[in-house]
């Protein structure tokens, strides 16, 4: 009788951790496919506004160099993406890149208190704090 209920424990122990890493796994999978038609998209947008990409290297070679026209704030990418703006957009989706496996840890730590998992979650805490701490430092660096 014991082991009958040990195993129903273990069943229900593993059915969480499937879902967990199911939810994980589709996070990922999302976050990859809407930042690659993002960046697809913002390309397209930005060579139908500016054919001149496609015939003169001159100009292509503007757009490549350091400091070129992509925005590099916050406000910028917001008044870009009101504009329209295939740069603006292009960027939004390197963002979303660049998120995708920060969100992935914040979801581990909900997945490891769900599953009790105390250690763990403390591990994952702390490495998204890094992660976290390492983005603001890139900031002001």
């Amino acid at each position: 009788m014991r082991q009958k209920e040990e195993l129903q424990v273990n069943v229900v122990e593993e059915e969480r951790i499937r879902q967990v890493e199911l939810a994980i796994s589709q996070l990922l999978r999302i976050g990859v496919i809407l930042s690659l038609l993002l960046i697809v998209g913002g390309t397209i947008v930005t060579f139908c506004r500016h054919p001149l990409y496609v015939s003169s290297t001159d100009v292509l070679q503007r757009l490549t160099e350091p400091g070129a026209a992509f925005p590099h704030t916050l406000r910028d990418v917001v008044a870009g993406l009101r504009e329209l703006r295939g740069l603006a957009i292009v960027t939004v989706g390197l963002l979303l890149l660049i998120a995708t496996p920060v969100l992935r840890v914040a979801i581990s730590i909900l997945g490891f208190i769900y599953q009790g998992d105390r250690v763990f979650t403390a591990i994952t805490t702390v490495v998204l704090g890094l992660l976290l701490l390492s983005l603001v430092l890139g900031k002001v660096g």
